[in-house]
């Protein structure tokens, strides 16, 4: 029998990682959500949407083969690791088409096994098939659970850098699209930034363009969704210190900005460029440094 794709169950974004012994916690991993599809007709890997990209992923295809299920639905993340160790987004679209060999497929759900629908199993107890079915040291991994109290596996998880954690109700059945039974939490940092500009657009959200302090580089923008008192003390500033566009950038809607405004923005860690980001607060440079 030919499986069909499931639509992923999403989980719900929040501030701080649920308490209490019903949670199993996972790491949130910096990849491509991805679906395993084991039947007759081999192996299929599909994108979140639901798009087949089995032909991106001939070696996880391959290793599939040591699951040893007739028929099976997993549910995982595509990741590419870093030098240290973490799931780099940046470099993942590089690896599909350039290193495919590099990467892994870390499997957290079994929705389907030899027949079986198994959706309305608890979590923990798909979990407990799922890892049985995965051998150590593959390019299939299962997403092992975070042992300890929510708080002090979120604090671990933002010190090494990691983009965050999923936890998950044991007792959970799966089912697609948004749900409150699976929560993630984020890891973010404040740093600051050059103000290059700002884009506004009516009825559109505004945007900071924001550059590396130390090089000049752009690093993207930031939502600006400070309080109104902040804003209005911001457009007074971009008024002032008009200046001329940067070198080779073109955006329309944008007023460009002189140097001299700092800008304090919140983002997702272990980034090279901004992503989730939004600005804060901001200041004037200080006169003679220090």
């Amino acid at each position: 029998m030919r499986l069909k794709f499931i639509p992923p169950l999403m989980p719900t974004l929040v501030e701080e990682p649920p308490e209490g012994d019903g949670w199993i916690h996972e790491v949130k991993f910096d990849g491509y959500r991805s679906q395993m599809i084991i039947d007759e007709d081999g192996t299929r890997i599909y994108t979140r949407n639901g798009h087949d990209w089995t032909s991106k992923y001939r070696d996880l295809v391959q290793e599939a083969k040591s699951l040893g299920a007739e028929s099976a639905i997993i549910d995982g993340e595509i990741i590419v690791l870093n030098e240290p160790g973490l799931s780099d987004f940046g470099e993942l679209r590089k690896a599909i088409t350039r290193r495919p060999h590099d990467l892994y497929f870390v499997a957290f759900d079994l929705l389907h096994l030899n027949g079986h629908d198994l959706r309305d199993m608890a979590l923990e107890d798909r979990r407990e098939i799922l890892a049985s079915m995965i051998a150590l040291g593959g390019r299939i991994q299962f997403s092992e659970p975070l042992p300890g109290e929510a708080k002090a596996i979120f604090h671990l998880l933002e010190q090494s850098g990691l983009e965050g954690m999923v936890s998950k109700r044991r007792d959970s059945k799966y089912r697609s699209g948004p749900s409150t039974n699976w929560l993630k939490a984020k890891s973010y940092s404040v740093d600051e930034y050059e103000l290059i500009g700002v884009e506004r657009e009516a009825g559109k959200p505004a945007f900071a363009l924001m550059a590396d302090r130390a090089t000049g580089r752009y690093v993207g923008s930031a939502f600006i969704n400070s309080s109104q008192a902040i804003r209005e003390r911001l457009w007074k500033r971009v008024q002032e210190h008009a200046g001329p566009a940067p070198k080779g950038m073109k955006r329309p809607a944008t007023q460009w900005v002189k140097p001299g405004i700092i800008g304090r923005v919140k983002h997702l860690r272990g980034e090279e460029d901004l992503r989730h980001a939004s600005l804060q607060d901001f200041r004037e440079e200080d006169n003679g440094g220090g």
